[in-house]
C-alpha cells in the first residue's frame, strides 16, 4: 500500500472509531474506559466529550514525550492533527447518535455493542494501516517500552486506572458515579476481541512481510 493510502486509510479508521464512543455513550449503560475520564470532567464542566478527549489526548502526548525522550519520534507529533480529526467527529456523531435513546434494556445493549464494535473496527484499521496510533494507544505503547513491561499488562493497568480516576472524580464533582456501569466491563472485554477479528479479516501480509488491507471472509 502507499503511503497516501495508508493515511487515508488511518483518517478513516479514526473516523469510524470516533463514530463508536457515542453511540456507547447513548446506550446508558457506561463508556469505554479509555473514553471514562474525559467523558466524567465533561459532564462535570461546560466542555463537549470531544473538546475534553482532545485537551487528555494533547497531555498524553505530552507524557509520552517524557518518557521517551529522543526515543520519540517526529512523526508521532502527527498525533496532534489525527486528534483534533478525532475529537472534532466524536462531537459530530454526538449530533448524529442525538436520537438514539433506547429504554428497554435490550436495545440499550445493543447500541452498546454496535459502538463497541465500531471502536474496534476502527483500532483494527488503525493497525492495518501501521503509520500512527492515538495518543491513547501510544502512551500505552511507550510506558511498555520505558519500563520494559508487557504491553497487555500495561494496557490492562491503563484502563483500570483511568476507571478509578473517572470514578473518584464522578463522586467529587457529581455525587455519583456517571458513565461507569456494566458497559464499561463489557466493552472493556469485547474491544480486544473484535478488534483481533476485524484485523484478521480486513488484513494480509504480502510477499514483502508488511500488514496490508486486503478484506477476505
Amino acid at each position: 500500500m502507499s503511503g497516501t493510502f495508508r493515511y487515508s486509510l488511518f483518517i478513516f479508521a479514526v473516523i469510524v472509531q470516533s463514530s463508536g464512543i457515542p453511540l456507547v455513550v447513548r446506550s446508558l449503560l457506561g463508556i469505554s474506559p479509555t473514553s471514562s475520564l474525559p467523558y466524567v470532567i465533561s459532564v462535570a464542566s461546560n466542555f463537549s466529550l470531544g473538546q475534553m478527549t482532545f485537551a487528555f489526548n494533547m497531555l498524553l502526548i505530552l507524557a509520552q514525550y517524557m518518557l521517551l525522550r529522543s526515543k520519540f519520534h517526529k512523526i508521532q507529533l502527527l498525533q496532534v492533527p489525527m486528534t483534533i480529526v478525532f475529537s472534532f467527529f466524536i462531537d459530530v456523531f454526538m449530533d448524529v447518535w442525538s436520537w438514539v435513546n433506547p429504554v428497554n434494556y435490550f436495545f440499550k445493549l445493543v447500541a452498546l455493542l454496535i459502538g463497541t464494535a465500531l471502536i474496534a473496527f476502527g483500532i483494527a484499521v488503525q493497525g492495518i494501516a501501521n503509520v500512527l496510533m492515538l495518543p491513547g494507544e501510544g502512551l500505552v505503547y511507550a510506558v511498555s517500552r520505558y519500563f520494559r513491561i508487557d504491553l497487555s499488562k500495561v494496557k490492562t493497568g491503563n484502563d483500570v486506572i483511568l476507571v478509578v480516576c473517572a470514578a473518584v472524580l464522578s463522586v467529587i464533582y457529581l455525587g455519583i458515579i456517571d458513565g461507569i456501569r456494566e458497559g464499561t466491563l463489557i466493552a472493556a472485554l469485547l474491544t480486544g476481541v473484535l478488534a483481533k477479528f476485524f484485523l484478521t479479516h480486513l488484513g494480509a501480509v504480502d510477499e514483502h512481510g508488511r500488514l496490508i488491507f486486503r478484506p477476505h471472509w
